[in-house]
């Protein structure tokens, strides 16, 4: 449902004497709306709230695969309605896939969203213990986080079934990192940054770096580290924001999930001319849907 025909139908219940229909209608009526207007309805009596709060409403409001997702889930949430369930994964993540992934929705669509774990990711000598160390970290989704102890060349990349991802959904892609005390070799060096699908299954080195770096799939070059200057709106492809939680983000690209396709979309970055780094620490990469407007 279009924005649009969101503000329609919102427009539409001013006009409506809700509290003279059947709680199944008024139920059925508010499901045609949103989220927020859900819980904006919930205030106007106590015939309105209890439909507005029910199970039939927020439903709705649920992504169809939502139980499916939560049984390969050991940390589900106990919801008790289906109201509680939606407000629990718009804020705190569920670790699926025996952890090497977290699911929520994004609260005022529904839409989905997912981070894939440092350990799901295919990092360049990644398995490597005089390369990359595997760490605990608080304030972090998973168990283990990768840190970077020292690599001549820094590649990271990451898939996921498309079919996974909201149908007719703009979505960005970051990487989620942060820098320890020692780092050093970002500051100066750039990566290339790519977005893109691919068949499903296909292998990890089509298209070859190569290709990225010389057109192919190039979105665009982006600096890990934070540069020491102000910065303006023009410089969200070009540099990491910081979120609230300590961590940085770097926007690797977006890409709109039609739906119906068996692809996966394959994010990539990697750096451009080899050099000595050291000292990033990867928590994953998260896909989720373009903020609202």
């Amino acid at each position: 449902m279009t924005r649009i025909n969101e503000e329609e139908d919102a427009a539409m219940l001013h006009h409506i004497d809700l509290q003279a229909l059947p709680e199944g209608c008024i139920a059925n009526v508010i499901s045609l709306t949103s989220p927020p207007d859900a819980c904006r309805l919930s205030v106007l009596s106590r015939v309105i709230r209890l439909a507005a709060e029910s199970d039939a409403v927020w439903d709705k409001f649920l992504p169809p695969e939502t139980h499916e997702i939560l049984s390969h889930s050991a940390t589900a949430s106990a919801a008790k309605s289906k109201k509680e369930l939606y407000m629990a994964l718009s804020h705190s993540p569920v670790l699926i896939d025996d952890g090497t992934m977290s699911f929520s929705l994004e609260k005022w669509t529904g839409k989905k969203c997912y981070m894939i774990a440092a350990k799901r990711l295919r990092i360049a000598w990644g398995d490597t213990p005089l390369y990359w160390q595997w760490i605990t970290l608080p304030n972090t989704r998973f168990e283990e986080v990768a840190e970077l102890q020292w690599v001549g060349w820094f590649e990271i990349r990451g898939r996921i079934a498309t079919r996974k991802l909201s149908p007719s959904t703009l979505y960005k892609a970051y990487l989620v990192y942060k820098f320890n005390a020692h780092s050093y070799g970002f500051d100066y060096s750039p990566v290339v940054v790519a977005v893109s699908t691919r068949p499903y299954g296909f292998d990890y080195e089509c298209p070859s770096l190569r290709e990225i770096v010389d057109g192919g799939d190039l979105k665009h070059t982006a600096f890990l580290a934070h540069p020491e200057r102000e910065m303006d709106e023009a410089d969200d492809l070009l540099f990491p924001k910081e979120t609230a939680d300590g961590w940085l983000e770097m926007k690797l690209g977006e890409f709109f999930c039609e739906g119906g396709k068996d692809e996966e979309l394959e994010m990539i970055c990697c750096e451009i001319d080899i050099s000595s780094k050291s000292g990033i620490i990867v928590q994953g990469i998260e896909i989720r849907p373009c903020d609202r407007n």
